[in-house]
């Protein structure tokens, strides 16, 4: 079994995905066209918000708010941004590229969410914003975290590279801060058939920005009031995201009938589960368990033709990229960040997935013993 089988997901849908493909190669306009402008009226309605700026990718997308940002006067270098620290790299390279300072604050251990109740601890008369990551599909934001910000006046950006379609008390991730970035990776719950990414927001100054910066810094042709960059989604990957967006709540749905399988199912007491009750909004990007014998979990799964991924192997501030003076990490370090980063497993769990699969999860995880021979630490 294949940890997330992109083709058999693509097939899902693969007449109308064809039809959509065709449709640009024969209207002959590939950039900046009515397919485009017809996913970001589609996303932005989908999301809650007043903009979509479609872009290249999702470290584009994040890199483009914090630039917007920049350029507005909001954030100067040296800026700090408060962010989890068992978040992906982009999350972090997004504000280092800007000249920005990353402060890393440690997630919860029962939702592997930035831990609200350390944020405050965390704010010094530089921080101006806080990156909520919306990490496996878990929605970040709190009412605390609202009162944070309210009370410091401090910016939220959403990286919502992994919560398409995840909510927080009605209103869809993407739509709670003053502004996020998508990542539309082939990978992702709503994915393309390449890299592409967009911004949401409701500031119409900041969204006329993203997009001038976007299109190497001109909101009128060979008129250029930035130092631009050229991070455009092409028509393609627009008229393919159009096709899947119809799709996509569906598709979260079957996600969370096979999380939930999962959890009820799997009773191993070497394996710790999302728990249901602080999970029960999730879309499910990615299924995370924890077990402090990992890398042996992950050999048994595969022995019993079970396909897993690590999310993520290396925490951010032990890449070599970082080693330096970079981030700015708290005093007693991060231990809940490391030990995340140590026995994270990502189980399968995607809409393509029968349920014969799904119990062939959990069969072979409720089967898994450290007591075996090739089992290591």
């Amino acid at each position: 079994m294949k940890y997330l089988d992109l083709k058999a997901i693509t097939s899902m849908h693969g007449d109308e995905i064809g039809e959509a493909v065709q449709r640009v190669v024969k209207s002959g306009w590939y950039l900046l066209g009515e397919e485009v402008r017809r996913f970001e009226e589609k996303y932005a309605a989908y999301t809650g918000t007043r903009h979509c700026i479609a872009c290249s990718n999702g470290l584009d997308a994040l890199y483009l708010t914090l630039r917007a940002w920049k350029e507005l006067g909001v954030l100067t270098d040296g800026d700090e941004v408060i962010v989890p620290a068992n978040t992906y790299i982009a999350s972090i390279l997004s504000i280092t590229d800007n000249a920005l300072r990353p402060v890393l604050v440690e997630p919860r251990t029962d939702t592997l969410q930035i831990d609200d109740s350390l944020i405050e601890r965390a704010i010094t008369p530089r921080t101006r914003a806080i990156m909520l990551v919306h990490l496996y599909g878990r929605c970040s934001f709190t009412g605390r975290i609202a009162a944070i910000v309210s009370r410091h006046g401090l910016k939220i950006i959403e990286d919502n590279a992994q919560a398409h379609g995840c909510r927080f008390a009605g209103r869809h991730t993407g739509a709670l801060g003053d502004a996020a970035a998508h990542s539309f990776y082939p990978g992702k719950n709503l994915g393309a058939l390449g890299d592409a990414g967009a911004v949401t927001t409701n500031d119409d100054s900041l969204a006329a920005t993203i997009r001038a910066i976007a299109n190497y810094g001109s909101s009128r042709k060979y008129v250029f009031g930035y130092r631009g960059r050229n991070c455009r989604m092409d028509e393609v990957q627009a008229a393919v995201l159009s096709v899947k967006l119809r799709h996509l709540d569906a598709d979260n749905a079957r996600r969370r009938e096979i999380a939930t399988a999962l959890i009820e199912g799997i009773d191993n007491p070497l394996i710790t589960t999302p728990d249901a009750r602080v999970w029960n909004d999730a879309v499910w990007h990615i299924f995370p368990v924890l077990c402090p014998h990992r890398d042996a979990l992950q050999q048994h799964l595969a022995t019993r033709g079970v396909a897993t991924l690590i999310h993520y192997p290396i925490p951010p501030h032990r890449q070599e990229c970082y080693a330096g003076d970079y981030l700015t990490m708290p005093q007693g370090g991060l231990p809940i960040t490391e030990r995340i980063h140590r026995e994270e497993l990502s189980l399968p769990c995607n809409q393509v997935m029968t349920d014969d699969e799904v119990q062939q999860v959990i069969a072979a995880a409720n089967d898994f013993s450290f007591h075996q021979p090739y089992a290591h630490t």
